[in-house]
C-alpha cells in the first residue's frame, strides 16, 4: 500500500519510507491510499476472538502488502502481550482501561508496534542509525523510550516541556539511560512539537543524518490504536451490549480518536464519537464554528492534553474530505476546567469506588453529559492514576496503591538534556551526536 501526505506537495511513499520518514517532504501527515472495510464475517464472529486475533486481522488490512504474515503476526503478537479489559464502572458506562502496558499508558501499543516495525525494516540493511524524534506532553515519552529500549540502531530523543510532566511520567524516560536520551525544553509541549518539525523541515540536518517521528503523527505509531476498539467492540458483544456504542476519547494531540474514526470507516459498529476535551479546546471551537484556530496551549491537571495546535486534526480533515458537516456527524465535544475534572474524579470515586485519572475523567463526564438513554458508552481510560499520584490523592484526600512497575521508576536516577526553544541550540546538538 502506498501512503500520501495530507498536504499533497510530494509523491506517495511506501509504508517503509512513511515510518521511516515520519513526516512527509511538505510537512503534511502520511495517510494509506485506502482504508479496507472489513468483511461482516469479521464483525459476526469478533466477540469470538482475542485480542491478538482481532488486532492482526486489523494489522493485515494496513500492512499486508508490505510485511510478510509471519513476520506481522509475530510484531502483532509480541506487542499485544497484556490485555485492556472493558470494565463496567455504572450502568451503561464501561470504561476501556489501556493502562496495563509496561508504562501503564494507551500509547504502549503504539510504541512498541511502531519499534518492532522499524526494527524489521532496518534489519541486515547497510544504513545510517535511525535518530527517533519524539515531544511529549506526558505519556508518549515514557511510552516511545521503553519500547524502543536498547533497539539496535536506534536513538531516541524525548522532547518535553520543563516542569509540565508530572515526576512519575518524568521519571519513565528521563532515567532510562542507553539509547535514550531526555531533552528538558524551556517551554510547553507545542515549542517540543515546533522544533521536531523544525528538525524534519532542516534541509542540512536530514542530509547529515536520519530522522524519524514517533509521535502520533508516524503512520505506525497512531494506526495500532486502531486495536483498542475493535477489541472494546468484541469484549460488549460477548454481553449482547453492542447496540449504539459511543466511544469518548481523551483527546490531546488527536492520533487515539483518528485511530478510531479509521476503524468505523473499516467499518467497526461505533454510532459516534465523542472528543472530551480539557481547557484546550481548539477541536470544540472547530466543531461549533466550523473555524481551526491553534492557540498557546494551556497548563492543566491533564497535562497529556495540554496541545494547543494538534497535529493530527489534519488527518481528521482528509478523511472527511474536509466537510465540516460530515465530521460533526461522527463527533462531538466536550471540554473540562481542573475544577471540573477534580470534581468527577472525587464523585466517581465515592459513588462507584471507581478511580479516574485526570484524562479518563474527561472521557467519562463527557459520557455523563452527551449519552442518550439507549446508548451504551465507552471511555478510554488512558493511563493509570497513579501516574499523576499528588493530584489524584489530593483530590479524593486518600492514599492510592503505587504499582511495582512505576516504583522502579522512581528509583532511578533523573538525567536530562536541557536546552531553550530556539531551534539552533536544538540543531547543533543533534549534529554533535
Amino acid at each position: 500500500m502506498l501512503y500520501y501526505s495530507t498536504n499533497k506537495q510530494v509523491k506517495e511513499a511506501t509504508l517503509e519510507e512513511a515510518v521511516v520518514k515520519g513526516l512527509a517532504g511538505d510537512k503534511g501527515l502520511y495517510m494509506p491510499e485506502k482504508i479496507k472495510r472489513l468483511p461482516d464475517a469479521f464483525y459476526h464472529n469478533i466477540g469470538e476472538m482475542t485480542f491478538q486475533e482481532i488486532s492482526f486481522i486489523v494489522a493485515e488490512a494496513f500492512f499486508g502488502d508490505d510485511v510478510e504474515a509471519d513476520v506481522l503476526k509475530e510484531i502483532v503478537y509480541d506487542t499485544l502481550n497484556f490485555d485492556t479489559p472493558l470494565v463496567n464502572v455504572k450502568d451503561n458506562l464501561y470504561s476501556l482501561e489501556l493502562f496495563h502496558g509496561p508504562t501503564l499508558a494507551f500509547k504502549d501499543v503504539g510504541a512498541r508496534f511502531m519499534a518492532r516495525l522499524l526494527g524489521y525494516f532496518t534489519k541486515n540493511k547497510k544504513q545510517k542509525e535511525i535518530n527517533v524524534l519524539v515531544a511529549t506532553s506526558g505519556d508518549t515519552g515514557s511510552a516511545v523510550a521503553n519500547g524502543f529500549l536498547a533497539v539496535k540502531g536506534i536513538n531516541v530523543y524525548v522532547l518535553y516541556p520543563k516542569g509540565k510532566v508530572s515526576e512519575i511520567q518524568e521519571k519513565q524516560f528521563t532515567t532510562l539511560g542507553q539509547n535514550i536520551t531526555a531533552i528538558e525544553i524551556d517551554g510547553t509541549f507545542d515549542d517540543c512539537q515546533a522544533l521536531v518539525k523544525s528538525a524534519f523541515s532542516d534541509e542540512e540536518l536530514n542530509t547529515k543524518i536520519k530522522l524519524t517521528s514517533a509521535n502520533s503523527i508516524n503512520i505506525a505509531r497512531f494506526l495500532p490504536q486502531a486495536f483498542y476498539y475493535f477489541y472494546a467492540y468484541a469484549q460488549l458483544e460477548r454481553q449482547n451490549k453492542n447496540k449504539n456504542v459511543v466511544v469518548s476519547v481523551p483527546s490531546g494531540n488527536f492520533g487515539n480518536i483518528t485511530a478510531g474514526l479509521f476503524a468505523k470507516k473499516m467499518g467497526l459498529p461505533i454510532k459516534r464519537f465523542i472528543a472530551a476535551n480539557n481547557r484546550n479546546d481548539i477541536f470544540l471551537n472547530y466543531l461549533l464554528t466550523g473555524c481551526y484556530t491553534p492557540k498557546p496551549s494551556i497548563a492543566t491537571i491533564a497535562n497529556a492534553m495540554d496541545v494547543g495546535d494538534p497535529s493530527n486534526f489534519a488527518r481528521i480533515l482528509d478523511l472527511y474530505k474536509y466537510s465540516h458537516n460530515a465530521i460533526c456527524n461522527d463527533i462531538s465535544g466536550y471540554s473540562y476546567t481542573d475544577e471540573e475534572i477534580m470534581k468527577t474524579v472525587a464523585e466517581t470515586y465515592r459513588e462507584t469506588g471507581y478511580l479516574l485519572d485526570p484524562h479518563g475523567a474527561c472521557g467519562y463526564q463527557a459520557l455523563i453529559d452527551g449519552l442518550c438513554p439507549d446508548e451504551t458508552g465507552i471511555f478510554l481510560e488512558t493511563a493509570h492514576p497513579a501516574k499523576f499520584l499528588d493530584t489524584v490523592e489530593n483530590i479524593i484526600d486518600d492514599k492510592i496503591t503505587v504499582p511495582i512497575k512505576l516504583q522502579e521508576f522512581m528509583q532511578g536516577e533523573k538525567k536530562s538534556i536541557e536546552l531553550t526553544t530556539d531551534f539552533i541550540p536544538f540543531k547543533k546538538f543533534l549534529l554533535s551526536r
